[in-house]
């Protein structure tokens, strides 16, 4: 297990070179607008065999986001320009069908019951358990391999 984000970064190093077959041919999307997190979690995320695209910010993710090829989004909640709580709302309207789980640093009360109202399938606080992340992504995995 991964203490915190800047642990999983460091360790990230030592796997930059990792080569794993894909899990799938399916896309994890990781929308966060710090870069040590959505860095190190797309390189746990890779040297565990899934694909992974990221972006720094909300506005980013929508313009390059295709739900044909998407496994799910780990969006962060609290960003600036475009927050993940816009972010959640943009791809309702768009009618999303891909799997959301969100992420924040600063989860409370309000935050759990949006989540909880939202159609995610996860709220989980930073700094993120590393097998509690791949083990909703294989949740994923199952869901899609399924329909």
């Amino acid at each position: 297990m991964l203490a915190d984000w800047k642990e999983a970064h460091a360790l990230s190093v030592l796997f930059r070179e990792c080569e794993m077959p894909l899990r799938a041919s399916w896309i994890v999307y990781i929308v966060d607008d710090d870069d040590d997190v959505r860095d190190s979690t797309k390189v746990l995320l890779q040297c565990d065999g899934f694909e992974v695209q990221g972006f720094a910010s909300g506005g980013d993710f929508l313009q390059g986001f295709d739900p044909v090829a998407g496994l799910c989004i780990i969006l962060d909640l609290h960003m600036p320009g475009i927050s993940g709580f816009q972010v959640l709302d943009a791809l309702q309207a768009r009618g999303n069908t891909v799997p959301i789980i969100l992420f924040s640093g600063r989860s409370d009360f309000t935050t759990e019951e949006f989540a909880h109202h939202s159609g995610v399938i996860a709220l989980i606080a930073k700094p993120v358990d590393a097998r509690k992340m791949i083990n909703l992504i294989e949740y994923c995995v199952s869901q899609k391999a399924a329909a």
